[in-house]
């Protein structure tokens, strides 16, 4: 018998995340494993009206592109991938994997020279989305490997899954507009604001928002969703912090991370596990080295570090901070092929200071 939850996601997905409206190109990109999901998402999407393309891939098609291609091809950008960003109305993703590894023996400098290819095409897809010209979710299919990285069985990392998204609800949708109407009292707290400062055990830190608003992530975008996030002035972060979770990227991970910033740039970055393939990512560009986001983690139904930066970012009680690409909707000016997010544990000997008040202590609101 189907889950009931997985038509459950796609609801969410297609009727509340983007909503889809007749006439709506919807691009879906999904991992094979992601079938099940995929197939109640095409559903949903023509029944609302809209115009399903769908692009299907799987763990090998990364790592053949990035072992075998010559410099040349790594850097070209297919026509379909450039017309969906540039023309689709939404984009709707579903990740899974079958190895979460299939990347962590390739050079990571053929990985960086794919990226900064694409570095303008990761722009139109920020400047689309923060237009609103772009609607787009992404989310990942429950799947035996990404169990496995949770350390948990594929049932238990299925409830997981459909806990936190709400899919288990009756009313999904309406849980999710409580989520928005609860973190938008602290979006609004934080408006006008300009200095911010974080003290604690893993962090010692002062940065800038003048100007820059907070985000409210409700749903609309991850799902998951869960945080509330902005993009620091570029140059006014100051300080050091230390990250207790490990990071993961292109199939490596990165553990142990510390990071030391003047004037908005890290001038110094250490790791226990992976820090040749940190500083590789750092130089990536001019802008990788600058903060493009910091947020605060709001799902307190996520309390488990899982090894997916969909959920993990999320954790109630954590913030985390991304190195590369800002946002433009909130100001932000840095450019960048990477944005890589790097998750700090708050629930222990923590605050968080804005203009003189506690705003954040011990990883729950004080306001």
């Amino acid at each position: 018998m189907a889950d009931p939850r997985v038509e459950k996601l796609a609801e969410i997905l297609v009727d509340y995340s983007i909503a889809v409206q007749p006439g709506d190109w919807v691009v879906v990109r999904s991992h094979v494993l992601a079938l099940p999901l995929l197939h109640e998402v095409t559903r949903r999407i023509l029944r609302a009206g809209g115009n399903p393309t769908v692009v299907l891939s799987d763990s090998q098609l990364g790592e053949i592109m990035l072992r075998e291609a010559n410099d040349a091809q790594l850097q070209w950008i297919s026509p379909l991938e450039r017309m969906s960003l540039e023309e689709a109305d939404a984009l709707i993703v579903l990740n899974a994997t079958d190895n979460t590894r299939a990347l962590s023996g390739v050079d990571p400098q053929r990985q960086q020279l794919h990226q900064q290819a694409r570095r303008d095409l990761m722009g139109t897809y920020m400047q689309r989305s923060a237009e609103g010209a772009l609607r787009w979710v992404g989310t990942q299919y429950p799947c035996p490997a990404l169990a496995q990285e949770a350390d948990m069985s594929l049932g238990d990392y299925e409830d997981f899954v459909y806990s936190t998204t709400f899919a288990d609800q009756p009313d999904p949708v309406q849980a999710w507009r409580e989520v928005h109407d609860r973190q938008q009292r602290w979006v609004e707290w934080m408006q006008g604001r300009q200095q911010m400062v974080i003290k604690g055990a893993n962090a010692e830190m002062t940065l800038s928002i003048a100007g820059r608003n907070f985000i409210n992530d409700y749903g609309r975008h991850n799902m998951p969703a869960g945080e509330i996030f902005t993009s620091p002035v570029e140059d006014s972060v100051n300080g050091w912090v230390r990250f207790t979770y490990p990071a993961i990227r292109e199939g490596r991970e990165v553990e142990g991370v510390e990071f030391y910033f003047e004037q908005g740039k890290i001038v110094k970055a250490t790791a226990r596990k992976n820090e040749a393939y940190l500083l590789s990512q750092l130089d990536a560009d001019a802008g990788a080295r600058f903060l493009g986001e910091w947020a605060i983690g709001t799902n307190y139904r996520i309390q488990r570090f899982t090894k997916s930066i969909l959920y993990d970012e999320k954790i109630g009680g954590t913030m985390h901070m991304a190195v590369g690409r800002g946002f433009p909707e909130v100001g932000s000016r840095n450019v960048s092929a990477i944005h890589w997010d790097f998750i700090c544990d708050m629930r222990q000997e923590s605050e968080i200071w804005v203009d003189g008040d506690l705003f954040y202590k011990n990883g729950e609101f004080q306001v």
